[in-house]
């Protein structure tokens, strides 16, 4: 008996994982991204290991019902399944891959969009204090599933089957999500960002800026002035936050953006080095090879060959 109950609630959260595999299977029946009747949440399917395109992290919680993936941010890599959670604090460019899925077992996954100013409104009803000062850690991570989290998450999928339920307890649930991430080990930082005058926040503001000005040259300067920091607290903030000086930051976006032209069309290199803001088509080169292992045009014809493009 006493074996039995110490083996239940991992029973109860693979009954969990199984049932959440059921919809999202329902409502992903094909690989690629499924948008839902919940605004908050997407849904993913892939059926093969490999690459995928690259990606803008955005503020989210992530659950993988099925199946294994791993994701790479400023040169770290984070890999989650049905007993890890991955939550992403701010807007990064990514790579990922799938690391385990078949068309049997494909890999199915939900994200739950965070919004950073419901989080701070929650930090006032819970009475949370800030913490400006200290430093917020990475800007991916990945966690243990709580059982608490994934039923609140199950509870928010199945309302793609009530519909109607949606616009009253969809939010409850969104509420309830957030208050168990403030509650846990990632808390502080989803906190910080959340807090609109703290460094955290500004940094959040300046990744506004830097992706709708990715193409300009930067001047740090003017960036700093437009934030109202300094040069020196502007880089160790933004270093905190991203793992990244705002430079390698917009290299990041460049390159990204890149990559993603490349593969959407048939268009030569030069033409895509200018178009992301490089006056040297030889330097994007070596800082596209550096990044991705290969130049641009062999970079993209082995993604294509492998079939990572639909």
């Amino acid at each position: 008996m006493d074996a039995m109950e110490s083996h239940s609630p991992s029973l109860a959260m693979a009954a969990m994982s199984a049932e959440l595999s059921e919809i999202i299977a329902r409502y992903a029946p094909i690989d690629g991204d499924h948008p839902t009747a919940l605004p908050l949440l997407t849904l993913y399917r892939h059926s093969q290991i490999g690459d995928l395109p690259c990606g803008m992290s955005r503020p989210a919680l992530i659950i993988a019902a099925q199946g294994a993936k791993r994701i790479i941010a400023a040169g770290e890599g984070y890999d989650y399944d049905a007993r890890h959670c991955l939550i992403t604090s701010i807007d990064l460019p990514v790579m990922s891959r799938i690391t385990q899925a078949s068309t049997a077992q494909p890999y199915l996954c939900m994200a739950v969009s965070l919004d950073l100013r419901q989080i701070a409104a929650l930090m006032v009803d819970m009475g949370r204090p800030r913490s400006e000062s200290l430093p917020i850690g990475r800007p991916i991570a990945v966690g243990s599933l709580s059982a608490r989290l994934l039923d609140s998450a199950l509870r928010l999928a199945r309302l793609l089957d009530h519909p109607n339920e949606i616009p009253v307890l969809a939010p409850l649930i969104e509420r309830e999500m957030l208050f168990l991430l403030l509650s846990g080990e990632h808390g502080r930082r989803l906190g910080q960002l959340a807090a609109g005058d703290s460094g955290s926040s500004k940094i959040a503001r300046a990744i506004d800026w830097l992706k709708n000005h990715y193409d300009k040259p930067l001047s740090i300067d003017e960036l700093s002035q437009r934030l109202n920091m300094s040069v020196s607290s502007l880089h160790h903030h933004f270093k905190d936050v991203t793992s990244m000086s705002p430079l390698q930051y917009q290299k990041q976006l460049r390159l990204h953006e890149a990559r993603r032209i490349l593969l959407g069309r048939d268009t030569d290199v030069g033409t895509v080095a200018l178009r992301v803001g490089y006056d040297s088509p030889s330097q994007f080169s070596r800082e596209y090879s550096r990044l991705f292992g290969e130049p641009p045009l062999r970079d993209i014809s082995r993604i294509r060959a492998a079939g990572s493009v639909s």
